[in-house]
């Protein structure tokens, strides 16, 4: 859709922003509060029913702690209350869309949850494990409450892997070790996102908020917004006195040299 918009905007030479989406990973490293990033990642996954552009598409986690993270994340659904009769959780926006989200999950892989209502337009929130960049629910944007996760045998190849795939809109990571977080900073390239949460990048109104890539192009929020929709126009109001001569010919070799000078 944007590159639509974006070629019928070119006709016209007009300015756009655009905000689409992507992948957005969230890393949980071996270094990793295990009970925050579970019920970081569940609020920022689950909530309109994973229907926001910035929600954590995938995980990727540590091997070393992978069980023990999905066993928490699996806590937190329960503690949350997702149930059917809950009001906690929404619904899938249309027919299409839930349609859509069944054929991305492979009953194979359900670790956690997956239970739907077609009438109501209801999913489950769901986890799949044992996931491989293979599989369809890797192949686009999720735009629902399915988390895949995967297991990184180090922290390096966490980064390839991400960098593999089309830039995301957010990116998320949860360390408290300083290396792990500044290389993810450098190493990746994304819109904007969390250091040990999910989300809250958007409610920073002193924060652009846009893509990169194929996620967007452009920011907007706050001032940005502003300076975003705007133009700035170069204006100089000259007085009529006092101009100086040199700007004028014929310019001599005196001129040149001041004017050199002034340079």
């Amino acid at each position: 859709v944007g590159k639509i918009v974006y070629q019928a905007a070119a006709k016209n030479l007009t300015p756009v922003t655009l905000e689409l989406g992507g992948k957005s990973p969230a890393i949980v490293t071996s270094n990793a509060n295990l009970n925050v990033a579970a019920k970081r990642i569940v609020w920022g996954k689950f909530l309109n029913a994973g229907q926001t552009c910035i929600a954590p598409d995938y995980i990727l986690a540590d091997q070393l702690i992978k069980n023990e993270l999905l066993s928490k994340i699996k806590e937190y659904i329960e503690k949350f209350d997702y149930s059917p009769k809950s009001e906690n959780f929404t619904r899938i926006v249309n027919r299409k869309h839930f349609d859509r989200l069944l054929k991305l999950i492979d009953p194979e892989k359900i670790y956690y949850g997956g239970h739907t209502d077609p009438e109501k337009l209801y999913i489950q929130p769901c986890v799949l494990d044992q996931v491989s960049f293979d599989d369809p629910v890797m192949q686009e944007e999720i735009f629902g409450p399915i988390l895949p996760v995967i297991s990184y045998p180090n922290f390096d190849q966490a980064i390839r892997w991400v960098n593999e795939i089309d830039k995301p809109l957010s990116a998320y990571i949860f360390t408290e070790n300083s290396f792990e977080k500044n290389k993810f900073l450098k190493e990746i390239s994304f819109g904007g996102g969390c250091i040990n949460d999910t989300l809250m990048q958007i409610t920073n109104e002193n924060l652009p908020f846009g893509g990169v890539g194929n996620s967007g192009l452009g920011s907007y929020h706050g001032k940005f917004g502003f300076e975003s929709f705007s133009h700035r126009k170069s204006v100089i109001e000259r007085a009529i006195w006092g101009e100086p001569n040199l700007k004028y010919p014929p310019y001599t070799d005196t001129k040149r040299k001041l004017i050199e000078k002034l340079l």
